[in-house]
């Protein structure tokens, strides 16, 4: 035991060291290491792609290096400039003698799927950050937005015949249906909440198993019981024209629209205000920060975590109802991947709700540009995927590092002695300003 001691000390000494140049750092060191983060990623994958077309084989180079005249099959140049000039609609003008495209228009097909994934993504990720606010790891928010799109669908396709068509019915049918997603994704979210807060059950592992058993009750349910007459696929009829959400200045096909986005924002500052200056938002940080000093602040423990669980999941069910008013038109069995996106927005986001719209953006423009890449070059998707996956990992790995530096007692903020002390005089700060907004 002896010599097992030392070994763990030495363990969480080479811990501390990794992990404390990312912790308690100001907003704008913070940013100055994100952006140094997307630099370096960018400089790595532009060594991939070399490599990469070094290997392939091609009748002409596609991009020669200066001085060696070696060839290479792919132009990491190219790429790059297409990922992200790419999901913007190209309002740049390479190779032009002007900076600026001057044919370019914001209301453009490309940039138009990039907002639209950004909206879905907003949600998403609001959800996976409150969760983690509150010291909850919700990797449930793919099954409470699948949840919320079959609940928004069999709502509105209920509703609709009830009502005539038109703006004020389509108007009708969009809160009704948005209000049907939060509640199914709400109650969904409930579940883990409350059996990690009173059977003591890991949310990860419940969270996990959920998504699955979201996922296939409810391709049951439409394959038995809703499906559309005719469909070739698992989905549901779609949902009436009218109420969807309209596609204003941008074309259809790009499946976004404004009015979803602006609420997504609207829910960032109405999130933003909760967590921070209200006396539930306080318990909810207050918890995630060090549950024992919010405890014996008088917070209840259990009934925190069933609220912000279901707090989570409405915002997952929210964005599953978006994804079918918004872009989908049905509930089909092929939804994509959204809520597992959500826990790298959220993350990207150092889990606070203003940082979670750029984040989502960027995210966006990978997804946007990496569609670009796939029509436009020769470079395979696969390595396009990589690329991504680069630029989101460089990004995510400070703030990661901050995370784990919080929860095993590394600076300031975190949950060791220190993090105590500081939860209790914020508890004891915050339990005055708690008084005042009750």
């Amino acid at each position: 035991m002896s010599d097992s001691a030392p070994d763990g000390d030495r363990t969480e000494s080479l811990l501390a060291r990794v992990v404390a140049p990312f912790v308690d750092r100001s907003v704008a060191e913070r940013l100055v290491i994100s952006v140094a983060a997307i630099l370096l990623s960018i400089v790595v994958g532009f060594a991939l792609v070399l490599v990469s077309g070094r290997i392939a084989q091609c009748s002409t180079a596609a991009w020669t290096m200066p001085l060696t005249g070696i060839g290479f099959c792919y132009d990491p140049i190219e790429v790059y400039v297409v990922l992200f000039n790419g999901a913007l609609g190209y309002p740049f003008a390479v190779g032009d003698p002007g900076l600026f495209n001057p044919a370019w228009t914001p209301f453009n097909l490309s940039f138009g799927l990039t907002l639209s994934e950004t909206t879905l993504l907003i949600f998403t990720g609001l959800s996976v950050a409150v969760a983690f606010r509150a010291g909850l790891f919700n990797i449930g928010t793919q099954g409470q937005l699948v949840v919320g799109a079959l609940s928004t669908a069999l709502s509105v396709l209920a509703l609709a015949p009830l009502l005539p068509a038109g703006p004020v019915a389509g108007a009708v049918l969009i809160v009704v249906g948005t209000a049907a997603g939060a509640v199914g994704g709400g109650l969904w979210g409930a579940i883990p909440g409350a059996l990690k807060a009173y059977a003591d059950a890991n949310e990860v592992i419940t969270t996990i198993m959920l998504n699955f058993v979201a996922a296939n009750v409810a391709y049951v349910l439409v394959l038995e019981v809703f499906r559309a007459e005719g469909s070739s696929v698992v989905a549901t009829r779609y949902v009436p024209e009218y109420a969807q959400f309209p596609s204003v200045l941008f074309p259809p096909s790009t499946d976004f629209a404004l009015l979803a986005l602006a609420g997504g924002i609207a829910f960032i500052g109405a999130l933003y205000y909760f967590v921070e200056h209200t006396s539930l938002g306080y318990d909810l940080r207050t918890s995630g920060v060090q549950a024992a000093a919010a405890e014996y602040g008088g917070v209840n423990a259990n009934l925190t975590t069933v609220r912000a669980m279901t707090l989570s999941g409405a915002l997952g069910g929210i964005g599953g109802a978006v994804w079918v008013l918004m872009s989908e038109g049905r509930w089909m069995a092929s939804i994509p991947d959204l809520g597992f996106d959500g826990i790298t927005v959220s993350i990207l986001a150092g889990n606070n709700p203003i940082g979670v719209l750029p984040a989502a953006f960027l995210f966006g423009v990978l997804k946007g540009g990496a569609l670009e890449i796939g029509f436009r070059t020769d470079v395979p998707t696969e390595l396009v995927a990589v690329l991504r996956g680069l630029i989101i990992l460089f990004v995510a790995m400070p703030e990661f590092f901050r995370m784990i530096g919080r929860y095993t007692g590394v600076g300031g903020t975190a949950g060791g002695p220190g993090g105590a002390a500081s939860a209790e005089s914020d508890a004891s700060a915050g339990g005055d300003g708690g008084e005042a907004d009750a």
